[in-house]
């Protein structure tokens, strides 16, 4: 079941909490004694950041699964980092990523450093709004290039009151042109709820060739026995431009198309404990820059997502983390689990 880390940063005694399960994070993905001293560092130089930068933020720590090979075996899995803050934002991005560069009259080497060890970073800042770092560490270093077709997956996951495990999960699969990413939000929250979440994505990755109202079907039959969950399963078939949607319960769905965010649909129901006799897929077309976001109830089923140019076609787990990041503050927390799982589709170099 996932297991996620949410290390909140406002005194220098959090900043070992995060190292700490930085480690513990390695630990499960299974990270060697340099990588997972790699995932240490970046993880102790954000929390660093949100102490010097922003007056604290957050950490949250995942490990999360490179795409899945379409026989099912198991996925490469990395250490995702994710500091997030509330803080005035950071004028420069470009430079603040420049080894030396500080504000703080401090070495000015950590997110330069961060860039340099971990396998994927990418920083979001809004002048005003907060900051978004984001680190992936894996067994080794290597290259973190779209899937064919120029798609991209991420997501950020934030268990409900601290807990160490969540009840929503996400994973995304491949099965030929077929890329499907499905989120599962298990009734309530805890364990129970997370094993209903857990099993969706086990089930899920034996299924990737079926069509999203074929997979809800069989995720329905997988998930008896369990408290049930809400689910959603959007599928992109690269070899005709194609996005099919298809939800049972309170997941959101929005699709960027024609720069702007329209809403998709899922019908009542809760897979595995009460599924309608018919499944209706929505069908859109797909290609160069759309962006297609689900989240769980934990953000209001009414707000859009955030559409600034250059967050719609960054790293999906920054957009992800943005998007949780705008939807609640230390005032307004979550309320429940929270979970966004990003897909996207960039056209063009240099994106």
């Amino acid at each position: 079941m996932p297991r996620v880390w949410d290390v909140p940063v406002h005194d220098s005694t959090r900043v070992r909490d995060a190292r700490v399960a930085a480690e513990h994070a390695a630990t499960l993905a299974g990270l060697d004694e340099a990588r997972t001293a790699a995932a240490a560092l970046v993880t102790t130089e954000l929390a660093t950041n949100l102490l010097k930068h922003a007056r604290g933020g957050r950490l949250l720590l995942d490990v999360v699964p490179e795409p899945v090979p379409a026989d099912g075996g198991d996925p490469t899995r990395l250490v995702q980092i994710a500091a997030i803050d509330h803080g005035s934002g950071i004028p420069d991005v470009t430079s603040a990523l420049s080894d030396g560069f500080t504000t703080a009259r401090s070495l000015g080497a950590g997110l330069g450093t961060c860039r340099r060890v971990a396998d994927a970073f990418a920083v979001h800042s809004t002048p005003g709004r907060g900051t978004v770092a984001l680190a992936r560490i894996g067994p080794a270093e290597r290259d973190t290039a779209p899937w064919p077709g120029g798609l991209r997956a991420g997501g950020v996951n934030l268990p409900f009151g601290g807990a160490e495990h969540s009840g929503d999960d996400w994973a995304r699969v491949r099965a030929g042109d077929r890329v499907t990413l499905m989120l599962a939000d298990g009734l309530g929250h805890g364990s129970q709820a997370a094993h209903a979440s857990t099993a969706a994505v086990k089930a899920l990755r034996g299924a990737a060739h079926l069509d999203p109202a074929e997979l809800l079907r069989h995720l329905d039959t997988a998930l008896r026995g369990t408290r049930g969950a809400a689910v959603a399963v959007a599928q992109v078939d690269t070899s005709t431009g194609t996005l099919r949607f298809a939800g049972l319960g309170n997941v959101g769905a929005w699709l960027w198309e024609e720069d702007a965010w329209h809403a998709l649909l899922s019908r009542p129901g809760i897979v595995g404990v009460h599924r309608p006799r018919t499944l209706h897929e929505d069908r859109r077309r797909w290609g160069a820059d759309r962006v297609l976001l689900l989240h769980s109830d934990g953000l209001p089923s009414r707000q859009r997502p955030p559409s600034a140019p250059d967050l719609l076609f960054t790293d999906p787990a920054v957009m992800a983390a943005v998007t949780l990041r705008d939807s609640g503050s230390a005032a307004r927390p979550a309320r429940d689990d929270t979970t966004v799982a990003v897909l996207t589709q960039v056209s063009g170099e240099g994106r």
